[in-house]
């Protein structure tokens, strides 16, 4: 089987997009697995679907982590998408609605080619992030076999965990993160933050992706870490959030109010794989 690919990144946060409309394929854990492969296959954080929309949208939007498994959202993936139906002629829209597992989002291609993605209201109950907690709460302390961090949690159409800490550079993302990732209290487990503030409009952020790693960069994972920091009263209501792969403006007025996510979306190559 032949497929066709197109290789994208936003901020480094790179990814394999698949035209699900005018291919059909059928691909099963191994096969995403060695696509995601940066040794045998192409090499990816995620693998990213283009299909017809079920429903009233524009287009349905399926990630795939590296691991093989399937997730409910992807900021930095949503700008490439956005940024692929353009260049492939699929729509003439600027702005566009996505079918997405965590529901519907609407990214929308800026003049000077960034694009900014309406990634909904964030989620805080804790049944829908979902997360083990009797009831809401700003901070929440979790149990590691070596201590208590704090915590905030929040799905942003996926799980997330912000942890704020000192020295970005120093957090223990690729330990730690590895053991909140499969915490007992966050059933499907989590994509966790380490956050750094600067200033009320600027921080720093290493996010541990679920099925991934640490990544250059998380999109829904800079949504969940500036709405923590808003909620807590931490940060101002526009903030700049920069990672190892470039910088992202999150904008949140509040609450029940969309998020707003503006960063680029880049076409590295394009090819065909034999699988």
């Amino acid at each position: 089987m032949k497929l066709k690919f197109t290789k994208m990144h936003g901020l480094g946060n790179d990814f394999v997009v698949l035209d699900g409309i005018h291919q059909s394929f059928d691909l099963n854990q191994q096969q995403i697995r060695f696509l995601a492969d940066r040794h045998f296959g192409i090499g990816c954080d995620q693998i990213l679907l283009v299909e017809k929309a079920q429903g009233s949208a524009d287009f349905r939007y399926r990630i795939f982590n590296a691991d093989g498994g399937e997730v409910e959202q992807c900021g930095n993936g949503a700008r490439c998408f956005v940024r692929y139906v353009h260049d492939h002629a699929l729509t003439r829209k600027q702005e566009i609605q996505i079918e997405t597992l965590g529901g519907v989002i609407s990214p929308k291609l800026e003049v000077n080619g960034a694009v900014t993605v309406n990634m909904g209201k964030p989620i805080f109950e804790p049944r829908d992030i979902p997360f083990v907690a009797d009831r809401r709460a700003l901070i929440y302390n979790l149990t590691l076999d070596d201590g208590e961090v704090e915590i905030s949690a929040l799905s942003m159409g996926n799980p997330h965990a912000v942890r704020i800490v000192e020295d970005i550079d120093a957090a223990p993302v690729t330990t730690e993160g590895a053991k909140i990732e499969v915490h007992p209290r966050f059933p499907r487990k989590v994509n966790v933050g380490y956050m750094q503030i600067m200033d009320r409009d600027r921080v720093r952020l290493r996010v541990f992706e679920r099925g991934a790693g640490e990544t250059l960069a998380c999109g829904t994972g800079a949504c969940a870490a500036v709405v923590a920091g808003i909620a807590r009263d931490l940060l101002d209501k526009q903030v700049v959030v920069s990672t190892r792969g470039g910088d992202l403006t999150i904008v949140w007025k509040g609450e029940n109010e969309p998020v707003l996510m503006t960063g680029p979306a880049v076409t590295v190559f394009e090819g065909e794989i034999n699988l």
